[in-house]
């Protein structure tokens, strides 16, 4: 369902020059290209060129003195790529201050038994120490796999998620790596991920993707006693990370249409699910900033095609499901026309449920690494209407998807300072604000609705028909809680005059 509206560009377009005018001339200079309002898709420029919808500058260096709410390459690694892999144990490896930080924050949805089997819940640190930052912390970084090893002994690998010192000092986790991965007859993975590389989060994906190439990949080549028995429908869910349970409902749908799930990660996933990937015939990419490193690589390397998906609301399940099915023929066609048929139901009693109580609502977004767009659709099937959007540490080529999604004169925002943030929710006013946790409670204090759009604030799942519901629920609870009639301070209401109270 595609909703016809446009957004006010002239009141866009003034609260981009106000925010930019309380910049230094040299820093205004430098934000306004990551400002920018969507234009409409029919103009064309000087040379004949239809114009990018969202032309904006991205994943470049943040400007020092500003508040800006990007992460750094270790969370892009640990937290993201590599982390939810459950039965391995992930060494944080550098002072405990950011594996503390980073400890099981995402809601990375497991089955298995913590502690005996699965991980994902833990942390494990090297705890560096002065003495580690001036003699070196190889030895003890060894220990530490070493004790890994004997106090659980069901891990199927390790990871050394490298802090910034590592990389300072000159540790060479890779010898470490592969001395103790003899020792002990395991995979040992050292991933280069030191905080101070690149401008985001965004590297720590890429390096973890080089890491899976060079340490997993490159190692199961080699191997000769991997059984695995494949089929004509096996495809991999690649950047899905579980929050919340989301990869299971996409796992129920893919598997409804006749298509065989044998690697859903990172979220749930085990290391021989990420050593069989390049066995699958398809590559599904939901987080295609994390992942299309490793999906790039795999179509390369294995000749493994590739394609995006998403399952946030019932417009893009359909067109996602059938773009699916094309790819395998009629057989699966059918399923999928079948299983589109069965959820219709659900699907129309949730909108004829909440479409009243959210029609014409606005939203604000200001996400990671694919939400900016793929959840718009979403609300838009509930009537709701996205004002503006934006991206924590995208790529240009995010911003052209995202062209295919925003209407005219939607507000599009990129790494935005705290200041544009607040100043443009203040102004516009919208009716519900989907971000971060750092960005919840401001914006509460503003006196508006909030969804934390990382993890769901606590829900979940969101994908699938089902996650449509809760997603659909949880949207309408954020929105109509009476708790907003009571922003307004005592003090402000409206006061009856004493003599009108004497005369009742």
């Amino acid at each position: 369902m595609s909703l016809d509206y446009e957004n006010d560009s002239a009141l866009h377009q003034e609260l981009i020059t106000q925010v930019l005018s309380q910049y230094p001339h040299k820093a205004a200079k430098r934000r306004q290209k990551h400002l920018s309002v969507a234009s409409d898709r029919e103009a064309v420029g000087e040379e004949g060129e239809t114009l990018s919808e969202c032309d904006v500058k991205s994943n470049i260096k943040s400007i020092p003195g500003v508040m800006t709410i990007r992460g750094c390459a270790y969370a892009g690694s640990k937290g993201v790529v590599w982390g939810p892999v459950k039965d391995m144990v992930h060494i944080s490896h550098g002072p405990v201050g950011c594996g503390q930080y980073s400890w099981s924050q995402r809601r990375n949805y497991y089955v298995g038994t913590t502690g005996v089997d699965t991980f994902v819940t833990m942390q494990f640190t090297s705890d560096f120490q002065e003495k580690d930052i001036v003699f070196g912390g190889d030895k003890k970084l060894e220990q530490v796999i070493d004790e890994i090893e004997e106090l659980f002994p069901l891990n199927n690998g390790i990871t050394i998620q490298s802090e910034c010192p590592i990389g300072l000092i000159g540790d060479d986790i890779e010898a470490v790596s592969r001395k103790k991965a003899v020792e002990h007859e395991t995979t040992i993975v050292p991933v280069r991920c030191e905080g101070f590389r690149g401008v985001s989060q965004s590297l720590g994906h890429h390096i973890a993707n080089d890491a899976i190439r060079d340490w997993v990949f490159d190692k199961a080549d080699d191997k000769t006693d991997v059984e695995f028995e494949t089929g004509p429908y096996d495809v991999n869910v690649i950047g899905d990370y579980n929050i919340g349970g989301d990869a299971w409902a996409s796992r129920i749908l893919l598997e409804e249409i006749g298509l065989r799930v044998v690697g859903n990660w990172s979220g749930d996933a085990t290391l021989a699910e990420v050593e069989r990937a390049p066995r699958a015939k398809l590559n599904l990419i939901h987080c295609y900033r994390s992942m299309n490193y490793i999906c790039r690589h795999m179509e390369e390397r294995y000749a493994i095609p590739w394609m995006e998906y998403n399952f946030f609301g019932p417009s893009q399940i359909e067109a996602s499901l059938r773009k699916i099915a094309r790819h395998f023929g009629p057989t699966i066609e059918e399923r999928a026309e079948r299983v589109i048929a069965k959820y219709r139901p659900l699907v129309d009693a949730v909108i004829a449920k909440y479409w009243p109580r959210l029609q014409g609502k606005r939203v604000m977004l200001y996400v990671g690494g694919l939400r900016p767009r793929h959840v718009i659709t979403a609300y838009e099937d509930l009537g709701m209407q996205i004002v503006g959007t934006g991206y924590e540490f995208a790529h240009n080529d995010d911003y052209q998807r995202t062209g295919h999604y925003v209407k005219t004169g939607t507000l599009i925002y990129d790494d935005a300072t705290s200041y544009e943030l607040d100043t443009f929710i203040e102004r516009i006013r919208p009716d519900l604000v989907g971000s971060g946790i750092k960005e919840k409670y401001p914006v509460q204090k503003m006196g508006i609705p909030f969804r934390q759009m990382h993890s769901w604030d606590y829900s979940g799942p969101y994908h699938g028909y089902d996650g449509f519901a809760i997603f659909a629920r949880d949207m309408d609870l954020a929105i109509n809680n009476p708790v907003w009639d009571l922003y307004d301070a005592p003090w402000k209401k409206m006061t009856v005059p004493t003599a009108a109270v004497a005369a009742e």
